[in-house]
């Protein structure tokens, strides 16, 4: 992990230095929390992830559109505040990509934004583990070369973006309610300048981001003296299993790995850690075994042999589209609530991805499987929890295992929860799923083509709801009643899917409703081939 993605690096560098060229004002009306013109000619305090950045020309540049770039300052405590700043975008990636500020930040991957498009447009984001969402738009001139001027302001849940002095858009969202300060180049190049945090009545300036104490402060010692949370060089500590750093971010996380069960309020990942960019296998072992949370984010194609452990309170996530992970995969032992997305798993020596032995509350999204010599997915050994999202299996053959054999009842039985959604399984032979003892496995909007053996196996007692999908070319979508190979029958049961030019689909028995654990909406199932296709796989967040 290179120094400048290195997040407890760059914290450290904050606490040692102290270099933000920040004021803290006590005025009655609003407090400046921070500033910085760059005029000092570098960038101490802030952390950066993805891209190039630099201080030149008395200005903050970011270079290449190739990367999502990012640069974070502040403290986690930051609530109610205006981040202004000049920003002088100088390249697009497309017209889509973006430049802008952003505040309430919890980390790379979650915040509010204000940008500039290289469509012509201001818009007001919320990103969401790494999912864009826009919450305003309004048109705007855009020319690369000229600055602009651009606040966004967070009061409660209302956001508020002016460019140049002009508020264009405004909504509310009451997603993130406190968070640092941060500037963006999404796949674009810019310069960045005059960077001021100015905080609404009651909000305290942070000592962390202040070279001395401000002469209204109080010289007693105490809670405000020392450095905020953003500024400590150590590695958090790891939650207990029955502690949540925070709310579920919404737009996460659906399905059983959403539900409040084992002591795990959904699942969140690295939420409350550090973000690391990794790109050597070197530096991807030490982060997944590193304890507490952490977001992890996959830069090019990193080699691992054989499967590889993760800790609990993990992102794994692939920056742009071709992030890849080659050889080997991820296994999951007495692990929970870890995200695995946007990643493509290529000629994995064994399984892609094994979530084993009562690991729990996870989610596995928007990823792409290509050759694995066993499994793509296997979910054993007393897992549960587990949701299954918009991944491409391309032509893999043991695509998704849940329950590992004819004899775990003692280990499975009343485990084995499972969501499998909007997957598109294509021209992949078998085990969409096959499933042992687990109940309720629900599969629903998937889009089954070309499957030549066989779509879902219900087996040994398990128990699986199959809705709203969609079956093309597949001559025997559904075991159930009579088994399958050597294992006994289980329980399957159809409601409006959709087989074209498809065997019948074998029912037998109830099976447990899914709605009485989490809210879900089926689509109609006319629509899933191009829903599915369209957004399924990696790069498609």
């Amino acid at each position: 992990m290179r120094t400048a993605h290195r997040a407890w690096v760059a914290t450290a560098v904050l606490a040692a230095t102290v270099a933000f060229s920040a004021v803290a004002v006590g005025r009655a009306d609003a407090a400046n929390l921070f500033s910085d013109d760059f005029a000092d000619g570098n960038a101490s305090g802030w952390s950066t992830s993805g891209g190039s950045w630099s201080v030149s020309g008395q200005a903050y540049r970011q270079s290449g559109t190739g990367a999502d770039a990012k640069a974070q300052a502040g403290s986690t405590a930051w609530t109610d505040y205006t981040v202004q700043a000049r920003v002088q975008p100088t390249a697009f990636g497309n017209s889509t990509r973006a430049a802008g500020v952003l505040a309430r930040a919890q980390n790379t991957t979650n915040f509010y934004a204000l940008v500039l498009t290289g469509a012509g447009t201001a818009q007001l984001r919320r990103v969401s583990g790494g999912g864009v969402t826009t919450l305003a738009s309004a048109p705007v001139t855009v020319t690369t070369g000229t600055w602009y001027t651009l606040a966004l302001r967070v009061s409660g849940s209302q956001l508020s973006g002016a460019v140049n002095g002009a508020t264009l858009v405004s909504t509310a969202d009451g997603t993130f309610a406190s968070g640092r300060v941060g500037l963006t180049a999404s796949y674009a190049s810019a310069a960045f300048d005059d960077v001021t945090v100015d905080g609404g009545p009651g909000t305290p300036p942070s000592p962390s981001t202040s070279p001395m104490p401000s002469p209204s402060a109080s010289a007693s010692p105490g809670p405000s003296s020392s450095p905020s949370p953003s500024a400590s060089p150590s590695r958090p500590p790891s939650p207990s299993p029955s502690t949540s750093p925070g709310p579920v971010p919404p737009n996460q996380a659906d399905g059983f790995a959403s539900v409040n069960a084992l002591g795990q309020n959904g699942t969140y990942g690295g939420v409350g850690g550090p973000t690391v960019v990794v790109d050597t296998t070197a530096e991807l072992l030490a982060a997944i075994d590193t304890i507490g949370p952490m977001v992890i984010q996959v830069q090019g194609t990193i080699t691992i042999d054989s499967k590889r452990g993760v800790r609990p309170h993990k992102t794994i996530i692939g920056l742009g589209s071709s992030a890849v992970i080659n050889g080997g995969g991820f296994d999951f032992y007495r692990s929970y609530n870890v995200i695995v997305r946007n990643l493509t798993f290529t000629n994995a020596e064994d399984d892609a991805v094994n979530v084993g032995q009562n690991s729990h509350h996870v989610w596995i999204d928007h990823n792409r499987f290509v050759a694995p010599v066993d499994g793509s997915i296997d979910i054993v050994r007393g897992a549960e929890y587990v949701t299954v999202s918009w991944n491409h299996f391309d032509h893999t053959d043991k695509s998704m295992l849940i329950g590992h054999s004819d004899g775990s009842a003692s280990e499975d039985v009343g485990h084995l929860k499972v969501t499998i959604h909007h997957n598109f399984f294509d021209h992949s032979r078998q085990r969409h799923p096959r499933v042992r003892w687990g109940d309720p496995v629900h599969v629903y909007n998937n889009y089954f083509l070309g499957n030549e053996l066989y779509g879902v196996a219900s087996t040994q007692d398990g128990g699986v709801l199959l809705e709203g999908n969609y079956f093309q070319d597949v001559p025997f979508p559904c075991f159930s009643a009579g088994g399958y190979a050597d294992s006994g029958p289980g329980r399957l049961v159809q409601r409006n899917n959709i087989f074209t030019a498809s065997g019948p689909c074998e029912v037998s028995g109830t099976v447990g409703d899914p709605a009485a654990y989490y809210p879900y909406t089926v689509a109609a199932p006319s629509t899933v081939p191009a829903i599915v296709t369209a957004g399924a796989g990696a790069g498609r967040l």
